[in-house]
Parts: structure tokens; sequence; C-alpha cells
């Protein structure tokens, strides 16, 4: 009985708390709800008996996701904060709710749900749950595993790209860097 009420408040806190952090009308607000979302799945994992999935939710989301989130919040204009109903909100929600109903009619209707895994309750407890996970990973999910790695690798190659393209300096001719715009401005400034 206390394990189902427990699972019911950490489900519905991380219901009330992804609510919140989408619809949130101030940036900060919601990333203080999204760090509520997630601390509250990692006691659902708790409750699960997978603890160290739950303290790889608290490492990886609840500190580096969310600290990396916040940081993108300091780049955005303040003045932005009221955009907060878009003229897409409405079709938002519908798409929403068209993709959340084809996710639940293809789950119902094919043996995606009901299937069981090969690792049973008795062997990931004899095993332990990182070695589980461990022989899982890199057994059979192997592929997608390296595939998430190859994703990641081009997008961090992507964010560098974008973020040296706005530092190109401006060539002269000879492809040398024109300087004549700085030296001019600390000239001005000499004599100011």
């Amino acid at each position: 009985m206390t394990a189902q009420l427990l699972f019911l408040y950490f489900a519905g806190m991380t219901v009330m708390g992804a609510v919140v952090a989408v619809a949130a009308p101030n940036l900060v607000y919601s990333a203080l709800a999204l760090l509520v979302t997630f601390i509250h799945i990692a006691g659902i994992y708790i409750l699960m008996n997978a603890e160290f999935i739950a303290a790889v939710q608290i490492i990886v989301y609840a500190g580096a996701i969310l600290v990396l989130y916040l940081f993108v919040l300091m780049l955005f204009n303040p003045k932005q904060e009221n955009l907060y109903m878009h003229k897409q909100y409405k079709v938002g929600i519908f798409l929403g709710v068209v993709v959340l109903f084809l996710m639940l009619f293809a789950g119902y209707r094919t043996e995606i749900l009901s299937q069981g895994g090969s690792y049973t309750p008795e062997l990931v407890e004899d095993l332990g749950h990182t070695r589980a996970i461990g022989n899982a990973l890199f057994t059979d999910f192997i592929f997608p595993f390296e595939m998430a790695s190859l994703i990641l690798l081009v997008a961090m190659f992507g964010a560098i790209i974008l973020a040296g393209s706005g530092r190109r300096r401006s060539k002269g001719p000879g492809g040398r860097v024109d300087l004549s715009r700085r030296k001019a401005a600390k000239k001005a400034l000499a004599d100011s």
C-alpha cells in the first residue's frame, strides 16, 4: 500500500512538474519545474529497485542537462519571456494529442506492450542492476547504442562549427586578416 501511494505521489508530481515546465511564462520557473520532474522520475526508478538508473537520472539530467539548459536561458533576451502563447499553440496541442493517440493505438494493436524481456527479475538480482544494464547495452542493443553515440558526435561537431562561424574575421587582399578597423578604433580612442 505504501509503495502504491509513493508511486501515485511521484507520478502526480512528475506530471504536474512537466506541465508547469511547459506552460510557465517565466523560463526560470520552467527550469525549476523541470528539476522537480527529474527528481520525481528518479523516485519512480527507486520504487522499481533501479537505484543505478535513479542515480544516473539525478547526476546526468538533474545535474548536467539542467545546468546546460540554464546556461542557454542566460543567452536569451529577457524581453522574449513574454512570448508565452504562440499562434501555433492550438496546432501543437492537436498534434500532440494525435501523436499520443497513434502511439497508444500502435502499442495496443501490436504486441509491443505485452512482450517480456530476456532479463527476468531473478536474473537481474543475481547479476546486479549495473551489470545487467551493461550486458543488455553491449550485447543486444550495441547498434542503437553506437548510433546514439554517433548522433551525439555529429551534434557536437555541428555545435562547434556553429559557434565558430560567428568568429570569422574579414580578410583583406592577399588573404590576410584586415586589422585596419581595429587600428583605426584604437587610434580614435587614443586621440580622445
